[in-house]
């Protein structure tokens, strides 16, 4: 099943947003990798995370595309230069971060108290780590919104929430599932059983984006995440079956 979502994202090509804002993207990237504090921050993802499908590769992915949608949203802001860097970074920390507590109990709340002492002795300064534990606390979807404290804080929650649901699309059919399911040992009929309540979950995120390029760019990708998800489900209950 992972091999066949595999193929069929391959066939559905990248979605309009990594084709439209490559340059953003990879200007994040460069950012990610040039920062040292960032590679501290690396450091404090589990093991666990990463046999969850939540580890350093979808860290990396959400800290990346938080960065690049700051850049986007930022044109249509008055923000100078110099404090547009400061919010791709602090977007970037935030995007590391965000799982930390991830397969705890209301795991974005765990993680927003955690990063507060991560970042104790980070050199960063107090706005821009409440921005951070805010985004955090406020990254899950149908949970009460804590409002930023202001543009910039609401521009980097924002960010990191749409960030991270840019995952439910092809890469939660074609790596997250997988990793989720090997992790919790689930049984395929267990799988199967619950698909419709998870698909349903997914489609409802369509509606949650919280950036004008979110809300534009979102639902394809959502969309082309389900498309493969529709496959998956008739060939496992054929495989089952059912």
């Amino acid at each position: 099943m992972r091999a066949k979502a595999s193929e069929i994202a391959a066939s559905q090509g990248e979605p309009s947003f990594y084709r439209v804002f490559k340059r953003e993207l990879q200007e994040s990237l460069r950012l990610l990798k040039e920062n040292v504090l960032l590679r501290q921050c690396i450091r404090h993802i589990d093991i666990v995370q990463e046999e969850m499908g939540h580890g350093y590769e979808h860290s990396k992915a959400v800290a990346v595309d938080a960065g690049a949608l700051v850049r986007i949203e930022a044109r249509s802001m008055v923000i100078p230069e110099e404090m547009i860097e400061k919010l791709i970074v602090t977007a970037h920390v935030s995007g590391l971060l965000h799982d930390i507590k991830r397969g705890g109990e209301d795991h974005a709340v765990a993680g927003s108290e955690e990063a507060k002492k991560i970042l104790v002795c980070s050199g960063i300064e107090s706005r821009f780590k409440r921005y951070i534990a805010v985004a955090i606390r406020n990254h899950e979807a149908f949970k009460t919104v804590v409002p930023p404290e202001d543009e910039y804080g609401r521009l980097v929650s924002n960010a990191l929430y749409d960030a991270d649901k840019f995952r439910w699309g092809q890469e939660n059919f074609t790596k997250t599932v997988w990793d989720m399911l090997e992790f919790g040992n689930v049984p395929p009929e267990d799988f199967l059983e619950n698909y419709d309540k998870g698909i349903d979950y997914i489609k409802r995120i369509k509606k949650t984006f919280r950036t004008p390029t979110g809300r534009r760019y979102g639902p394809e990708i959502i969309d082309m995440g389900l498309q493969i998800g529709e496959v998956i489900y008739a060939e496992l209950k054929e495989s089952l079956g059912r």
